[in-house]
Protein backbone atom coordinates (compact mmCIF):
# COMPACT_ATOMS: atom_id res chain seq x y z
CA UNK A 1 0.00 0.00 0.00
CA UNK A 2 1.15 3.39 -0.99
CA UNK A 3 -0.24 6.58 0.92
CA UNK A 4 0.38 10.20 -0.14
CA UNK A 5 -1.06 12.60 2.95
CA UNK A 6 -1.24 16.57 2.31
CA UNK A 7 -1.39 19.16 4.19
CA UNK A 8 -0.32 23.13 4.42
CA UNK A 9 -4.10 24.54 3.16
CA UNK A 10 -6.56 26.76 4.51
CA UNK A 11 -7.69 29.85 4.19
CA UNK A 12 -5.67 32.98 3.62
CA UNK A 13 -6.00 36.58 2.59
CA UNK A 14 -5.12 37.86 -1.45
CA UNK A 15 -1.53 38.77 -1.50
CA UNK A 16 -0.84 35.98 0.95
CA UNK A 17 1.43 32.53 1.11
CA UNK A 18 1.00 28.66 1.73
CA UNK A 19 2.92 25.97 1.71
CA UNK A 20 1.81 22.50 0.79
CA UNK A 21 3.34 19.56 1.27
CA UNK A 22 2.66 16.13 0.30
CA UNK A 23 4.37 12.86 1.83
CA UNK A 24 4.54 9.91 0.51
CA UNK A 25 4.97 6.29 2.27
CA UNK A 26 4.55 2.43 1.78
CA UNK A 27 6.05 0.28 -0.58
CA UNK A 28 7.98 2.69 -2.48
CA UNK A 29 11.04 1.26 -5.11
CA UNK A 30 11.18 4.82 -6.28
CA UNK A 31 9.41 7.77 -7.25
CA UNK A 32 9.12 9.64 -11.09
CA UNK A 33 7.12 12.59 -11.54
CA UNK A 34 5.54 14.34 -8.37
CA UNK A 35 3.32 17.10 -8.72
CA UNK A 36 -0.03 19.37 -8.08
CA UNK A 37 -3.26 19.78 -9.63
CA UNK A 38 -6.43 21.64 -8.49
CA UNK A 39 -9.66 21.46 -9.20
CA UNK A 40 -12.39 24.38 -8.21
CA UNK A 41 -16.10 24.07 -7.89
CA UNK A 42 -17.54 23.46 -11.28
CA UNK A 43 -14.34 23.01 -13.06
CA UNK A 44 -11.98 20.19 -14.38
CA UNK A 45 -9.17 19.12 -12.25
CA UNK A 46 -5.98 20.65 -14.02
CA UNK A 47 -1.97 20.81 -13.72
CA UNK A 48 -0.49 23.19 -11.45
CA UNK A 49 3.23 22.29 -10.87
CA UNK A 50 5.54 19.30 -12.02
CA UNK A 51 8.74 18.23 -10.81
CA UNK A 52 10.63 14.82 -12.20
CA UNK A 53 13.33 13.05 -10.11
CA UNK A 54 16.37 15.89 -11.52
CA UNK A 55 14.08 18.36 -10.23
CA UNK A 56 13.00 19.49 -13.81
CA UNK A 57 9.92 21.56 -13.44
CA UNK A 58 6.97 22.55 -15.18
CA UNK A 59 4.03 25.21 -14.52
CA UNK A 60 0.48 26.21 -15.55
CA UNK A 61 0.60 29.93 -17.12
CA UNK A 62 -1.76 30.79 -14.33
CA UNK A 63 0.58 30.14 -11.59
CA UNK A 64 4.08 30.83 -13.33
CA UNK A 65 6.34 33.33 -11.11
CA UNK A 66 4.57 32.89 -8.37
CA UNK A 67 4.31 29.44 -7.26
CA UNK A 68 7.50 27.01 -6.52
CA UNK A 69 7.65 23.60 -6.97
CA UNK A 70 10.20 21.27 -5.58
CA UNK A 71 10.94 17.72 -3.25
CA UNK A 72 13.23 15.74 -1.24
CA UNK A 73 14.08 12.55 -2.13
CA UNK A 74 15.45 11.72 0.89
CA UNK A 75 11.73 12.23 2.35
CA UNK A 76 9.83 11.19 -0.85
CA UNK A 77 7.93 14.66 -0.34
CA UNK A 78 7.07 17.34 -2.42
CA UNK A 79 6.20 20.92 -1.99
CA UNK A 80 4.22 23.73 -3.52
CA UNK A 81 5.38 27.28 -1.85
CA UNK A 82 1.92 29.96 -3.08
CA UNK A 83 2.99 33.19 -3.15
CA UNK A 84 0.89 36.15 -4.35
CA UNK A 85 -2.26 34.48 -3.75
CA UNK A 86 -5.00 35.40 -6.01
CA UNK A 87 -9.11 34.47 -5.42
CA UNK A 88 -8.80 32.54 -8.28
CA UNK A 89 -6.46 29.98 -6.94
CA UNK A 90 -8.75 28.83 -4.79
CA UNK A 91 -9.72 25.05 -5.13
CA UNK A 92 -8.90 21.96 -3.45
CA UNK A 93 -5.24 21.08 -4.11
CA UNK A 94 -4.40 17.32 -4.89
CA UNK A 95 -1.08 15.79 -4.84
CA UNK A 96 -0.20 13.49 -7.39
CA UNK A 97 3.07 10.88 -7.94
CA UNK A 98 3.65 8.23 -10.14
CA UNK A 99 5.71 5.45 -7.59
CA UNK A 100 7.12 2.27 -8.56
CA UNK A 101 5.97 -0.15 -6.86
CA UNK A 102 8.65 -2.06 -4.15
CA UNK A 103 7.74 -5.64 -5.11
CA UNK A 104 6.19 -5.45 -8.12
CA UNK A 105 8.40 -2.95 -10.02
CA UNK A 106 5.58 -1.25 -11.97
CA UNK A 107 4.61 2.33 -11.87
CA UNK A 108 1.44 3.36 -10.49
CA UNK A 109 -0.07 6.63 -10.68
CA UNK A 110 -1.33 7.72 -6.65
CA UNK A 111 -3.27 10.49 -5.53
CA UNK A 112 -3.72 12.50 -2.12
CA UNK A 113 -6.83 13.06 -0.21
CA UNK A 114 -6.76 16.76 -1.73
CA UNK A 115 -6.44 19.92 0.67
CA UNK A 116 -8.32 23.24 0.29
CA UNK A 117 -7.16 25.93 -0.56
CA UNK A 118 -9.27 29.51 0.06
CA UNK A 119 -8.13 32.89 -0.95
CA UNK A 120 -10.58 35.82 0.02
CA UNK A 121 -10.84 39.00 -1.82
Amino acid sequence: QVQLVESGGGLVQAGGSLRLSCAASGRIFSINDMGWYRQAPGKQRELVARVTVHSNTNYADSVKGRFTISRDNAKNTVYLQMNSLKPEDTAVYYCNAKIVDYELRYEYDHWGQGTQVTVSS
